[in-house]
């Protein structure tokens, strides 16, 4: 059966699924992760954000403030190392089997900071072909954990958090807008999740002509926001990645570069 796959950002001050409600907090803020965070997090005042310095970094660096996480607790975790590449330190991420994501906190105005630029590559493995082995979920992942007015929500909406919030590790931000490499889905398309009205993609690479090799992106995450959940974004608080094997269980190999988020022209 095709399935999508999905990044989920997490928080493990917030694991518990029963969490009690604090002061000052709604009960449905309980529902998700992102709303203890858009509270405790200092907004980011820079013109331009370094969410990820990568290259900055010394091959085999201890990796904070990221943070691994496993969508499903019996998941072989994703193998997630700092390497020197042709052009300098990258992040590596390497899965045999299963597949987990690495993220961080941090809290970003996207209204100020509305672009968002890095860069993915995905290798060849030797008798493996990726693009083959991903027919259906993404090859590559970056997502983005938004949170937001919870009065928004409708009656399936929360019943679908609480759900996510029992059934996996960490449950779910407000919004996740997640950037993927597809195989055979065009640049642009946004996929709604089929599970959950709180999590959307939108494809920015496509195909296999560039596979073995970096891809730079830039997008516009106010307008890919407003386009995917039809309302304007509150502040984003994650950022994380995603490498698993491919639909058919094969090893997946890919790099991250560094991730930056500039303020609008």
């Amino acid at each position: 059966m095709l399935r999508w796959k999905i990044l989920i950002l997490t928080a493990p001050a917030l694991l518990a699924a029963g969490c009690a409600v604090t002061p000052g907090e709604s009960p449905d803020d309980s529902l998700v992760w992102s709303a203890a965070l858009a509270r405790s997090l200092p907004r980011e005042t820079a013109a331009t954000v370094q969410a990820a310095q990568f290259s900055q970094a010394s091959p085999g660096a201890p990796l904070d403030p990221w943070e691994p996480y496993l969508l499903v607790p019996a998941n072989a975790p994703t193998e997630y190392r700092l390497v020197r590449s042709e052009d300098g330190v990258v992040l590596e991420a390497y899965a045999p089997q299963g597949g987990s994501g690495l993220y961080r906190k941090i809290r970003i105005n996207t209204q100020r900071h509305s672009i968002i630029e890095w860069r993915w590559k995905v290798a060849r493995l030797p008798d493996s072909d990726p693009a083959a082995a991903s027919r259906a979920s993404p090859m590559l992942r970056l997502s983005l954990g938004f949170h937001g007015d919870m009065k928004k929500l409708d009656f399936d909406d929360r019943t679908k958090l609480r759900l996510a919030k029992l059934l996996t590790a960490n449950g779910l931000p407000y919004a996740s807008l997640m950037y993927v490499w597809m195989r055979d889905v065009p640049v642009d398309t946004v996929i709604r999740y089929p599970h959950t009205d709180r999590v959307r993609m939108i494809v920015v690479e496509s195909g296999e002509e560039h596979l073995g090799q970096w891809v730079s992106v830039r997008r516009n995450v106010l307008e890919d926001y407003r386009r995917a959940f039809a309302e304007e974004p509150q502040d984003l608080v994650g950022v994380g990645v995603m490498t698993d094997v491919g639909d058919d269980g094969s090893p997946r190999r890919t790099f991250y570069g560094d991730i930056i988020f500039r303020s609008t022209p």
